[in-house]
């Protein structure tokens, strides 16, 4: 079938709602390892409600969404093209984004292969709802780069705290919140770490809604125009926040969640 053609809403898609015991049975393993991307995925469809639900409807009814199912653009694939975007230039979005990725050891189809062992593709609805939310997954590592939040813990709570602004799933910043505090438990630090993630919830409430913009796009823009024209304002307290826990003696990679790592 026909991307376009697909029904807005399967007769099979469940709004379950919040489920707050499944959000912490989830959320404890994330805490024992906060690479394991599958439980994030748990969380946010355990705490997805219809506000989350009725953006998706209406990016899907806009001109510009309708556009972009027309094109069915493989995004994961796109970004992962790193030779298509072999003669940006140096200070692009895509040359940032590939620097980024390299140093990172990530791709986009990683992602993809997360959130399929959270859920297999068949057994996900196939309707144009489904394609939205996966637009939301897609664009994950290309909100980092946009955002200038690093995938340090704080960073990745910080950027849950811009994206629930953008997407209004209340799971995603239970997850933001929660690893703040974490963190706060795990090094002691004076930081002001919950300022930071509320930080990142103005700044995602001032930007233009980042999984609606054309992907293709953007990564051919000059990082510093895009971020202007897209409203995307500089993380201040987050960078303040991370001066200080170095000076504390906390490198930006010990900064996960469980006191094993920071150990």
């Amino acid at each position: 079938m026909v991307l376009i053609d697909r029904p807005l809403v399967s007769p099979d898609r469940k709004i379950a709602g919040f489920q707050p015991g499944k959000v912490l049975r989830h959320f404890a393993k994330l805490v024992e390892d906060k690479e394991d991307t599958e439980q994030v995925f748990h969380i946010i469809e355990a705490t997805k409600g219809r506000k989350s639900h009725r953006q998706a409807w209406d990016f899907i009814r806009s001109p510009e969404g309708q556009r972009f199912l027309r094109d069915e653009v493989d995004i994961p694939a796109m970004l992962d093209d790193h030779a298509r975007w072999a003669d940006l230039p140096e200070n692009s979005v895509g040359k940032h984004y590939m620097a980024f990725m390299k140093r990172e050891g990530l791709s986009a189809a990683g992602l993809v292969a997360e959130s399929h062992k959270w859920a297999p593709p068949e057994s996900r609805p196939d309707d144009l709802t489904e394609w939205y939310f996966n637009r939301l997954r897609d664009t994950h590592d290309l909100f980092h780069v946009l955002t200038g939040y690093g995938r340090d813990a704080l960073g990745e709570a910080c950027l849950l705290g811009f994206s629930y602004s953008q997407n209004h799933n209340k799971g995603i910043l239970f997850i933001a919140y929660a690893g703040a505090r974490q963190i706060k438990k795990v090094t002691g630090t004076a930081a002001p770490l919950f300022s930071a993630v509320r930080e990142g919830q103005r700044l995602g409430k001032a930007a233009a809604k980042l999984a609606h913009m054309d992907v293709e796009a953007v990564m051919r823009e000059d990082i510093d125009a895009a971020r202007a024209r897209l409203g995307i304002g500089k993380p201040v307290i987050y960078r303040q926040c991370l001066a200080e826990l170095q000076s504390e003696g906390f490198a930006e990679e010990t900064l996960g969640l469980s006191e094993a790592q920071a150990a």
